[in-house]
Order: C-alpha cells, then structure tokens, then sequence
C-alpha cells in the first residue's frame, strides 16, 4: 500500500511539473482564455459520508438516536472545473472543491490540477489526453463520548457505541477516506 501512494506522490509532482512547463514555454504574446468545464455538487465521498447516516440505537432509558442528525450537512461538497486555453491544443484543467461539513464528518476542500493536450493524426480524427490530480479533500469522521454509568465515559465510534465492541477498538472503524487522487482519460475520436 505505502508502494502505491509513493508512485501516486510522484505522479502528482510530475503532473505539476509539466503544468509549470508548460507554462512557462507558453508564448507570453498568446492570450489565454480560461472556461468554465463543469459545476456540480456531491461526490463519492459526499456520498459516502450521508450513508453512515443511515440507522441508530436505543438509549438504555428506550428512547431512538438517530444518526442522521449527526451526518446531515446543510451543505454539500461543490466542484467547479475549469481549462485555461495555452495553445489551440493545450491547456491547463484546475478546479476547487469547497469541502462540506457536519456535526460528526467533515469532507476538506480539494484543488484540482492537471492539463489537456491533443493532436490530430488525420483530418478526420483527435487523440487526446488528460491528466489531473486532486490535492486535499479527505473525509474524515469525528468521534462521540458516550457515558456508559458506572463504567465512566469514552471516546467511541458514534455508530458503534450502542455495540458489544470495546470503545477503544470503535475507534479504529472510524471512517478516514481519501478521494480518488489521478485521474487519465485518453480519448480517440474519429469523424466521418
């Protein structure tokens, strides 16, 4: 596992080398125009975060604890994508995420960075490539301290506190998640 986030690191620095690259060699008298690619809220992570929402427990006294109040949040994660022209066939993808919050998780904001480039082997037809990279992002849950009377009180997973699994040990299912963090897209379009 460490293998392959070490090879991810040094596919993110290499995606942000040849960003800096090319624009640097970008032609200062070019104008770049900068659009507007995609706009969305929710994302896998979004996703997950209000699935462990789903459920409860009873209090010893027989009253319901419902986890979605823990896990509903009054906003949610929105992505805003966009391309900065370099050349008729490159460009540079950067983007944001702005992260949404609740009471027991929170989702960090993410940037995007990354480019596109295409050539054209005949008139009729584009290959293209597309690289990016998420930085930040993380979902991470927070944890509950439950009173259990005489036996004093803990920091417990909140989902798992109503359980037979030791407090301590819930605390190892806290959901820590991460997003997808390189995305490739190669593309061949042909016309005709």
């Amino acid at each position: 596992m460490r293998e392959l986030s070490d090879i991810r690191g040094a596919l993110c620095t290499a995606v942000l080398l040849l960003c800096a690259l090319l624009f640097a060699s970008a032609a200062t008298a070019q104008e770049w125009t900068t659009s507007l690619v995609d706009i969305h809220q929710g994302s896998p992570l979004s996703d997950k975060a209000r699935g462990l929402g789903s459920g409860g427990y009873e209090l010893q006294g027989g009253s319901w604890v419902s986890f979605n109040q823990w896990y509903h949040a009054n906003w949610v994660d929105m992505h805003v994508d966009l391309l900065t022209q370099l050349t008729p066939d490159t460009g540079i993808l950067w983007g944001f995420g702005t992260g949404e919050q609740a009471e027991k998780y929170s989702i960090a904001p993410s940037l995007k960075l990354g480019f596109l480039t295409q050539i054209h082997p005949n008139p009729n037809s584009t290959l293209s490539l597309s690289v990016t990279s998420i930085i930040g992002g993380n979902l991470t849950e927070k944890p509950c301290v439950a009173d259990y009377g005489d036996l004093g009180s803990y920091s417990v997973n909140c989902r798992l506190a109503a359980g037979e699994t030791a407090p301590e040990e819930t605390l190892k299912q806290l959901v820590n998640a991460t997003p997808e963090r390189l995305h490739l897209w190669l593309n061949y379009r042909l016309t005709f």
